[in-house]
């Protein structure tokens, strides 16, 4: 080949070698700067600039890395708000009394009516659904297990031959309060675990009078007067019972009455009695009327105890039961109890005091049953109407007891005796 023809060959190639290294979009020769390569994806790149040709023998700076691509964008996910929690069934509680009784429709409305003024106080989450039955057993029977169906709880019965009934079954499988306690005869059967028992009692109220006077008179002789009627038995019998338990001894006497009022001969042997071997105390399984003829034939000295059985009421002032130590709940003996106060006093057609103590049984009857919706096998004591009620259900066999305050009746009022609880 000629030699001009090489001459030429080698300056296109050298032009060529010069192009391609000084291809960048900034000037390579300023210092510290370094050449990046063009990456446009997507714009028309601008016209080229004319730059210095730098010499063939120079040393240029190394071309610079590519950089890396930016990091994708991160983004924290935001989760959208849990839904709503769906709202929370009521509990049903299935009220079971006997309001197509003949004997016991009277009581039974009574106890009704507690029940829905607590219930109308605190009904948040709870319906009431009332289940009216005779006071057969096996009609009791039969509406226990159509409740059971419809209901989360059920209180009731209140006849003790149906809470008889219902105890010796296999039914109770819900948590059921009984308003009223078996039959004696089967009172050392085991009642269901389900089941516990809120009826008011004379006989507890004999034990804890007994106990009252023990702590007033340690190692006293203890009188008991009862009348002839059952009631007043087994009040007067609950207390001998509990006074002997105690390792103390007793005597009792039974009096006759006709229409009410005591035989006067036999309050003739019981002054009698009580100048020969005067006792330490005389305890009263009377009615109001007869405690006060006992009190007025032995005389206002002699310390004198009874249960609920002979308060007169702060209607029916008895001069002669003045001093008298009695026993009762706050609905009756202490009006300014707290819970006794937010409650609507019954105004029935029938209102006596035995009506008024199960209307105040209802309102009780509620709070339990709320307790027990609301702390499903916890312990709790309950400040109630009825006396201060200690519970434990829901693990294993059911306890209950019921302390009732302690009182002096003076005229028609009541004032506490805190030690006597």
């Amino acid at each position: 080949m000629p030699i001009k023809s090489l001459k030429g060959l080698f300056a296109a190639l050298a032009g060529i070698t010069m192009l391609s290294l000084g291809g960048c979009s900034t000037p390579c020769e300023l210092p510290g700067r370094s050449c990046a390569p063009v990456e446009s994806y997507s714009a028309v790149p601008p016209p080229a600039r004319a730059v210095d040709r730098p010499r063939a023998d120079a040393v240029l700076p190394p071309p610079a890395a590519r950089p890396e691509p930016a990091a994708p964008m991160q983004t924290m996910p935001v989760e959208p708000p849990d839904a709503a929690p769906a709202a929370k069934r009521a509990v049903r509680i299935g009220l079971m009394l006997p309001l197509r009784s003949a004997a016991l429709g009277t009581p039974a409305d009574a106890l009704r009516a507690g029940f829905m003024a607590a219930w109308e106080r605190d009904r948040a989450g709870f319906t009431v659904n009332l289940i009216d039955t005779g006071d057969s057993p096996q009609e009791t029977l039969d509406a226990y297990v159509g409740a059971l169906r419809q209901n989360d709880i059920v209180v009731g019965p209140l006849a003790r031959s149906a809470v008889t009934a219902l105890a010796t079954s296999a039914l109770v499988t819900k948590p059921t309060i009984a308003l009223n306690h078996p039959e004696a005869t089967a009172r050392a059967v085991t009642l269901p675990a389900q089941m516990l028992v809120i009826g008011l009692s004379i006989e507890d109220e004999a034990r804890q009078v007994a106990k009252w006077a023990a702590s007033e008179h340690p190692g006293g002789a203890a009188l008991i007067v009862s009348g002839a009627s059952a009631w007043q038995r087994r009040i007067a019998n609950s207390f001998a019972a509990q006074w002997k338990q105690l390792g103390y001894k007793s005597q009792t006497i039974v009096l006759a009455d006709s229409n009410g009022y005591l035989n006067e001969a036999a309050l003739g042997q019981l002054r009698t009695q009580i100048t020969t071997t005067p006792p330490t105390f005389v305890f009263t399984a009377l009615d109001p009327s007869q405690a006060g003829q006992v009190r007025g034939a032995v005389g206002a000295d002699l310390p004198a105890y009874g249960t609920s059985s002979v308060n007169p009421g702060p209607d029916a002032s008895i001069a002669e039961l003045d001093g008298m130590r009695l026993l009762d709940m706050p609905w009756q003996v202490q009006p300014s109890h707290q819970a006794v106060m937010v409650y609507p006093r019954w105004l029935g057609t029938t209102r006596t005091l035995d009506m008024d103590r199960l209307y105040a049984l209802g309102i009780d009857a509620f709070r339990v049953a709320r307790e027990i919706a609301q702390r499903p096998g916890a312990d709790f004591v309950l400040d109630g109407v009825t006396g201060r009620l200690s519970v434990s259900f829901g693990r294993g066999q059911a306890r209950f007891e019921r302390v009732q305050p302690a009182a002096v009746y003076q005229g028609g009022g009541y004032t506490l005796v805190p030690d006597g609880r």
